[in-house]
């Protein structure tokens, strides 16, 4: 089958996520969610994310503006639902699964540039349009997949989203039943009235109409159930069937959400729409475990997070979901404690770390609330507190060893002062010759060979592993000797660029730092090993200073 030039062997069949009323209804979820039952039935899944804003990608955005940035296995720097995108399937990312409105403008006006067009005039209709569709079917194309979930980004009616969603109106009419339109939008529960609402519903589909696009299913988030009456009436002034009205209620947690759906029949009803067969129960058992470890705990463990972004939720996304696997592993509930690392020093970290059972300093860019990281760090390592290093909260360990141990005063990131007498950490030298502030960082997945003997290599029980990286500095090699002769042990090394990736201290119960983002590589399937062992050296820390206290 040919679309656009791309053959397939298949017919692939396209999900197209829309959302209305109002942003953060939870698009990526029930794409994810979906995606999660069209799996369990044993079909091949992979969804993408149309983003409307014009940056190339959120590798440059601040985490004030966007949140998260996520890293695909390839390096692509990506929008945070991809996280969950892997979270729910278990299905690794590539950059063929973000696309944003500046890519799509950057490839046409290439493309123009280039003569490609043959001076016609270029427009949004069929040049965008045509290269958006393209997009999409790219990426069924590079993977043969059954199903192709589509989450177009913003909510329709906006300037920006039009496009995106002339391009779905476009594939409907190609493709015809080989395509579905699931839309999300909002019932709101008026407490004055004592009434759920369904006019925003009728009028986010009045606009999507508007644009040529009628939605097979509607997913209706809200936070009372919805009664029949009331399906009844959104089904008929929205032109669908009632078994299409989906009630999507607010969630205990974001990993109910899929057994909601399931007991809603969403994936029952995409498949009799697209003519698929649906004769077989979705295998949803190891889901259903860990929902019920998740919300049945033996025990807690309070985890500090040290970063600058701890007040936003979205900041360190992945990280709060790795602790949330780790857990349920663990049979243990994960308290979050956010500290911001600005207003951490000396005269006041015994009294917000004390009671923690473990810590774990975050990753990030620039000097703001480094000094609080590096005093965090050093009263755990003088306390035994299991600590947690992840990229620059390794560095940051290694600079406090430094300068507290090793005597190198003044000891720094070159990234934070390019005159320290001691640059622990520093910038390789091939990549102060790449101009342009994404071509030096060092992103997506790498190898890495673990120590035999050290607990990572007994953590992970293998010595090749790939994490994923994003990052620019590296552990300065000139001091190797000196931090192991310490007791800093490099036990994780890029043999190829000889790059330090990972740091243990000797003779610390649990004090790890880590040059990667495990956090990226944690699913609900496989949680990170690295997370798993850190809250069970939590939950060892807890219940011996429990024990500890009470003898006393």
């Amino acid at each position: 089958m040919t679309k656009n030039g791309l053959t397939m062997s298949k017919t692939t069949k396209f999900i197209f996520v829309t959302g209305g009323v109002t942003s953060s209804l939870g698009k990526g979820i029930i794409s994810s969610s979906i995606a999660k039952l069209l799996k369990a039935r044993g079909y091949s899944v992979t969804i993408q994310k149309l983003d409307p804003y014009i940056n190339i990608d959120p590798g440059t955005l601040n985490p004030y503006e966007h949140g998260e940035c996520y890293v695909t296995e390839d390096g692509a720097e990506t929008d945070l639902d991809l996280g969950h995108y892997e979270r729910f399937s278990n299905v690794p990312t590539s950059q063929a699964n973000n696309v944003t409105t500046g890519t799509i403008y950057q490839s046409v006006i290439t493309k123009e540039r280039e003569g490609e067009y043959l001076g016609e005039t270029v427009q949004v209709i069929p040049h965008i349009t045509d290269e958006i569709k393209y997009r999409i079917k790219l990426l069924a194309h590079k993977g043969n997949y059954d199903f192709v979930i589509t989450e177009i980004g913003g909510t329709v009616g906006d300037i920006e989203s039009l496009p995106y969603i002339e391009a779905v109106r476009q594939m409907r009419w190609e493709l015809g039943r080989n395509c579905v339109v699931v839309h999300l939008t909002l019932v709101p529960y008026l407490a004055a009235a004592g009434e759920l609402k369904s006019k925003p519903t009728q009028h986010s589909v009045k606009t999507l109409l508007e644009s040529g696009v009628q939605p097979d299913i509607i997913v209706c988030r809200t936070e009372k159930h919805l009664p029949e009456s009331l399906k009844n009436k959104i089904a008929l002034f929205c032109n669908v069937a009632p078994s299409s009205v989906i009630e999507c209620i607010d969630a205990e947690t974001i990993y109910d959400v899929p057994i909601l759906m399931r007991a809603e029949n969403l994936d029952i009803e995409i498949l009799k729409k697209v003519k698929m067969p649906c004769n077989t129960e979705p295998d949803l058992d190891d889901w259903i475990k860990f929902i019920y470890k998740l919300k049945n705990p033996l025990s807690e463990v309070t985890i500090g997070l040290v970063g600058k972004y701890v007040e936003l939720k979205d900041a360190y996304k992945s990280i709060n979901e790795a602790f949330i696997h780790a857990g349920a592993v663990n049979e243990c509930r994960v308290i979050v404690k956010s500290l911001h690392s600005e207003f951490i020093d000396e005269s006041n970290v015994a009294e917000k770390l004390s009671s923690l059972s473990g810590v774990l300093v975050a990753p990030g860019f620039g000097e703001r609330g480094i000094d609080g990281k590096i005093t965090a760090i050093k009263y755990v390592r003088e306390h035994n507190i299991p600590f947690f290093g992840i990229c620059l909260g390794m560095q940051c360990a290694v600079v406090e060893f430094g300068r507290n141990i090793l005597g190198f005063t003044n000891a720094h990131s070159t990234e934070f002062n390019k005159t320290t007498p001691f640059p622990v950490i520093d910038m390789m030298e091939m990549q102060k010759k790449i101009a342009g502030l994404g071509g030096t960082m060092r992103l997506g997945a790498y190898p890495c060979r673990l120590k035999k003997g050290s607990k990572v290599f007994e953590i992970y029980k293998d010595e090749n592993i790939f994490e994923r990286h994003r990052h620019r500095y590296e552990f300065n090699n000139e001091y190797l000797e000196a931090y192991q002769k310490a007791g800093m042990i490099p036990v994780g090394l890029n043999e190829k660029d000889n790059l330090i990736e990972i740091m243990e201290l000797k003779g610390h119960p649990w004090f790890i730092g880590v040059q990667f983002h495990p956090e990226f590589k944690s699913t609900v399937v496989n949680p990170h090993p690295l997370f798993v062992s850190f809250i069970k050296a939590a939950k060892d820390y807890a219940a011996k200073h429990t024990k500890g206290s009470k003898k006393s």
